[in-house]
This record gives C-alpha cells, sequence and structure tokens, in this order.
C-alpha cells in the first residue's frame, strides 16, 4: 500500500479501520441474533423479518441525512453522534421486549450504521485523494471481518452461559470508545479539486453520476441476492441443510479475502481492469452454476471472489472522475439500499414461477449489466474528456 500522508492521516485512516470493524459486527449481529430476539419478544420468524425491513428503511434515510451533515459540520463530530447513537440502539435492544419498539430501535441502528459507512468512506477520499483506492479496499475489508468476527462474540458469549443481550452490550461498549479518537483528531476536508495531480472534472455530469448510482444498485442487490438465497437454492437443489447453510459462509470468507487481495491489485492494474477481471469472473461463476460445471461449494467461493473487489474499486475510480461530496456519497448509499431492498425481494417470486433454474440466470443477467454499465460508463467518460 502508498505511504501514508502524514502522521494525521495515518491515525486518521486507522480509526476508520477500526470504526469499519464496529460497523461490520453491528450488521453481522442481527443475523445469529434473530432466533433470540424473537423468543424475547415472543414472535415468530415471519413476525421478526420485520427488522430487516425497518433497518433497510433507516438506511435509507441514514444515506441522504448523512451526506447533508458531512457537508455541513465537521466530519468527526457527525461520526462521533452517529457511534453514540448507535451504542445507545444496541445497548437498548435487549431491553425492547415488545416488537414494535425493537422495530423502532432496528430503523434507529440502520440510520446509525450508514451514516457512519457513508462519512467514513467521504473522509477516507478526502484524506488520500486519488491515491485512495487501495484504502478502500483495505477499509472494506474490515467491514467483512467485523461481520467475520460477531457470531464468535455471541457464541463465546452463550458457551459463557451469559445471557444473548451480553454480545449486544460488549458491541455497544466496542462501539463507544471509537468516539474518543474521533474527537481527538481533526476532520478531512474537501480537497480542492482545481489544484493537485488532476484536473477538474466535467462539472454538472449528471449522466456520470446516474450510470454510477445504478452500478452501484446493481451490485449491491447482485451481492444481497446472492447471500440471501444461495442456501435456499442449495436446499432445493437436493443438497443436505447444513451443507447448504454453509454457502454463504464460503461466500463471505472469500468476499472478505478478496478485499485484503484488491490491496496491491489497486497499485497494479487500473480500476477499469480490475471491474473488468471481477465482472468476468462473475459471469463465469453465474455460468458455472447454471451449466454445473462446477461443485456448489466451489461456485460460492468463485462468487465471493469475483464480487469482493467490485464495490471498492467502483467506489474509488467514482473519486477519478466526479468531486465525491457528502451528499453524493449519500445518493450511492441510497442507491446501494434501494438495489438491497428491490433484487432480493424479486427473487423469490421469481424462482416460485420459473424454478430454480431462473438463479443462475438471474446473477448471470445481473452481472452482464454491470459489465454494460461499465461500458457505458467508459464511453461517457470519453466523450465529456474528448479523450
Amino acid at each position: 500500500m502508498p505511504s501514508l500522508l502524514n502522521d494525521h492521516g495515518s491515525r486518521v485512516t486507522l480509526t476508520y479501520f477500526f470504526t469499519f470493524i464496529a460497523i461490520g459486527m453491528c450488521v453481522g449481529l442481527l443475523g445469529p441474533a434473530l432466533p433470540h430476539l424473537a423468543d424475547m419478544t415472543g414472535s415468530g420468524m415471519a413476525q421478526i423479518a420485520i427488522l430487516f425491513t425497518a433497518r433497510a428503511l433507516g438506511t435509507m434515510l441514514g444515506s441522504v441525512l448523512s451526506g447533508v451533515l458531512i457537508d455541513r459540520f465537521d466530519g468527526h463530530r457527525v461520526l462521533a453522534a452517529m457511534l453514540l447513537l448507535l451504542t445507545i440502539g444496541l445497548a437498548a435492544v435487549p431491553f425492547s421486549q415488545a416488537l414494535a419498539v425493537l422495530t423502532a430501535v432496528m430503523f434507529l441502528l440502520g440510520l446509525a450504521e450508514v451514516s457512519v459507512n457513508a462519512g467514513a468512506n467521504t473522509l477516507l477520499l478526502w484524506t488520500h485523494g486519488t491515491a485512495s483506492p487501495p484504502w478502500i479496499s483495505a477499509l472494506h475489508f474490515c467491514f467483512g471481518l467485523g461481520n467475520m468476527l460477531v457470531p464468535l462474540v455471541l457464541v463465546a458469549v452463550l458457551r459463557l452461559q451469559f445471557s444473548f443481550a451480553w454480545a449486544f452490550w460488549l458491541v455497544a461498549l466496542y462501539v463507544a470508545a471509537l468516539m474518543i479518537p474521533l474527537l481527538r483528531l481533526a476532520s478531512p476536508r474537501p480537497p480542492d479539486i482545481t489544484v493537485g495531480e488532476r484536473a477538474a472534472p466535467p462539472p454538472q455530469d449528471g449522466w456520470r453520476l446516474a450510470i454510477f448510482l445504478l452500478m452501484f444498485g446493481l451490485y449491491v442487490g447482485m451481492e444481497v441476492t446472492f447471500a440471501g438465497w444461495i442456501t435456499a437454492y442449495g436446499v432445493l437443489s437436493g443438497h443436505a441443510p447444513g451443507d447448504a447453510a454453509l454457502l454463504v459462509t464460503w461466500f463471505w470468507l472469500t468476499l472478505s479475502a478478496g478485499r485484503l487481495l484488491a490491496i496491491p491489485l489497486a497499485r497494479l492494474l487500473s480500476p477499469w481492469k480490475v471491474l473488468r477481471g471481477c465482472l468476468g469472473l462473475g459471469l463465469f461463476s453465474a455460468l458455472a452454476l447454471h451449466f454445473l460445471w462446477l461443485p456448489l461449494p466451489l461456485v460460492a467461493l468463485l462468487f465471493g471472489l469475483a464480487a469482493s473487489a467490485i464495490f471498492p474499486t467502483l467506489f474509488g475510480l467514482s473519486n477519478q472522475l466526479m468531486p465525491i461530496s457528502g451528499r453524493t456519497t449519500g445518493w450511492i448509499f441510497l442507491a446501494c439500499g434501494l438495489g438491497g431492498m428491490a433484487l432480493p425481494s424479486l427473487t423469490g417470486p421469481l424462482l416460485e414461477r420459473a424454478g430454480i433454474t431462473a438463479f443462475p440466470l438471474l446473477l448471470a443477467a445481473l452481472v452482464g449489466l454491470l459489465m454494460l454499465g461499465l461500458v457505458v460508463l467508459r464511453a461517457r467518460v470519453r466523450h465529456s474528456t474528448g479523450r
């Protein structure tokens, strides 16, 4: 990875890394804790599923709100305020024994999580400028690391015969501790794009932004669709439930490892080449799933690897091609939230009507649309820059 800009840049970047581990833990805690939350509220699985909808709605509102706040106020104070809200929400979950109250808490958690997510991404871009792609990859690796660590926290708590509530309280303590370094460090400021190593991109290029938003929505929809439905697809394909449940674990494993691998790749290859390579591997994986070229666990591993570098690379590329403000990042995460809600919701009815063979074809179609978006984006850049 490239050297950090200075000692302040080093401290700020490491703080964002630890913050993203916390966000990954917060996001990843709901799934493993869901049966305990259902028991606590006396709800069935159909009723408790409303928590995901509440969190998604909070995420969409937070996407827009965070962008406005980051642009208008000190970035680190905004992050600290959202971490405080996150701490209160996590601590309150075990006391929210009515489903309606728990739903409201999940809405607030979704709002706070995405605000920290979008804010830290924006501030990291402002810290490193055009050298940001490797740091963005490392940041999102930390998110995946948090996702993988938090089930171990819950398992350890239960094996020590404590209540599941302690998993929420321990994560809340970790989140609260992160406010201290954020409030002590000066927040990065937006870079002056008229000076430095690059020229200002064409102003008011709404088409370029629209292409990026569509690609972000498609990618997150594809990721959530695969992670959310691969287990059901495995069971419907005749695999044992235990083996099918492991498929999503293989997917997240290689997705996190791939983001670590993407750090040196971002230095050696252009973002365009990294994205083409990832999408090519993703298309091969989807076709291998459809034509049964490879065992299902290997397909899950390959698809996770293919998906790993797409989001951080696309986010870094957007910083190279557009001036990134908090508002712009907010729109990006809003598009991610819409994609993450809409596409997985359509998958269930599609499987009921067309059968399980529709699942790999849907994945191939989503990868194909991302490829088309990349071609259109490259053409738009060449048209608007004259190169």
